[in-house]
């Protein structure tokens, strides 16, 4: 057997580990978009479109909770720039060009990059972002189906809970990777946190996100050298 064929075979098997896994939590989304008053078509278009989790959690639930859908859409674009940067990352060691290009760009979130990123070789390094893309792309839209259709047998109350905390979730993911960062970072971290806290109770929802990170940005770049 050739040497390379197990490490192929154990990227492969974390690879469909992670996709499979996290696939499943579109349920949760498919649940989410309905409850906030979008139709099945619509909820499933978002997670063949977009394809972002913490973004699309983000547009609905600040749609359901009465947002404007300008502070609904920003939300999920804040929440979704850091793809931009993981594209930056990958380019290179993908080497993809044209078309083929075009349809990673599509797969470039948290999962896909982190994965890729660990594994030990450059061949290797595009297999796991493709097994990890396609798992992950195939069990996110059936499970968005899914979670849709089935949202109809929750009570009221029960979709209503679920999709009160989707705001308070899409801004903890933003949050949480810079509180394992330096001590600034964590400063600036929990400071965007209180000032989204307190903004809550006065303005409408998904505001407090976009202000939020507006006073953090502004006091970040006051604060650089």
């Amino acid at each position: 057997m050739d040497s390379t064929e197990p490490a192929r075979a154990a990227v492969v098997r974390d690879c469909l580990g992670v996709g499979l896994a996290v696939g499943l939590y579109g349920a949760a989304f498919g649940a989410a978009g309905i409850a906030a008053g979008l139709g099945v078509a619509q909820t499933c278009a978002l997670s063949l479109l977009m394809f972002t989790g913490a973004s699309q959690f983000a547009l609905v639930g600040v749609l359901g909770a009465g947002g404007a859908p300008l502070a609904a859409v920003a939300s999920a674009l804040m929440l979704g720039s850091r793809n931009t940067l993981y594209g930056l990352r990958l380019a290179r060691p993908l080497g993809w060009r044209g078309l083929r290009r075009v349809v990673a760009a599509h797969g470039v979130i948290d999962e896909t990059t982190a994965m890729a990123l660990a594994a030990p070789t450059p061949a290797t390094l595009r297999l796991a972002f493709t097994v990890t893309g396609t798992s992950l792309f195939v069990g996110w839209n059936l499970s968005t189906l899914a979670g849709a259709l089935g949202s109809e047998l929750l009570a009221f109350p029960a979709a209503q809970a679920a999709l009160d905390a989707v705001v308070p979730a899409a801004f903890l993911a933003l949050l949480w990777p810079r509180l394992r960062a330096s001590r600034r970072d964590r400063t600036v971290a929990l400071g965007g946190a209180l000032i989204a806290l307190a903004l809550t109770p006065i303005v409408n929802p998904g505001l407090q996100v976009i202000l939020a990170a507006a006073a953090v940005g502004l006091g970040w770049i006051g604060r650089a050298p």
